[in-house]
C-alpha cells in the first residue's frame, strides 16, 4: 500500500531538482520510499555511462527524505557504501530505500537504483544521524 507523498506542496531542494527528482511511492508501515530521477546526458562520464557520484546522490537523496518522512526530523548521512553493479545510461531511473533498523539517534538503511529497463544497477547501505 502506498501512503500519500509526504512532501506534497513543499519546495524541492535545488539538488533534487538538478537530479530530476519525482515522487513514486511511500509506505510508512514497510518503511520504504521510491523516487524517480532523470539520469541526464550531462551526467555521463568518458565511458558513456552516468558518473557514479550522480547515481550515489540519487540513492542518498532517497534515503534522507525517507527518514524525514518517517521521523519528522532532519539529519545527515554518517556513512554511505555503494556497489556499482552495471553501467547506467541516460534516462529515467528509480531508487528505492528501506529502513533496516531505526534507533533513537541513528537510522540504518539500504537502497538500490534500477535503470530504465528495471535492472538493479547500484546497491547501497547507509547510516543516518538524526538531529534534535
Amino acid at each position: 500500500m502506498s501512503d500519500p507523498n509526504p512532501f506534497e506542496g513543499r519546495p524541492m531542494p535545488p539538488a533534487a531538482a538538478t537530479l530530476g527528482h519525482r515522487f513514486v511511492s511511500f509506505d510508512r508501515e514497510a518503511m520504504t520510499m521510491s523516487l524517480g530521477f532523470e539520469a541526464r546526458e550531462a551526467f555521463v562520464n568518458p565511458m558513456g555511462v552516468v558518473q557514479g557520484g550522480f547515481l550515489t546522490a540519487m540513492i542518498d537523496d532517497t534515503m534522507g527524505p525517507l527518514v524525514m518522512a518517517l521521523t519528522g526530523r532532519v539529519g545527515a548521512t554518517i556513512d554511505l557504501t555503494v556497489q556499482f553493479l552495471r553501467g547506467v545510461h541516460p534516462g529515467p531511473v528509480t531508487t528505492t530505500a528501506r529502513v533496516t533498523r531505526m534507533g533513537r539517534s541513528v537510522v540504518f538503511l539500504e537502497g538500490e537504483l534500477a535503470d530504465s529497463e528495471g535492472r538493479m544497477s547500484v546497491r547501497a547501505t547507509s547510516s543516518f544521524f538524526l538531529r534534535g
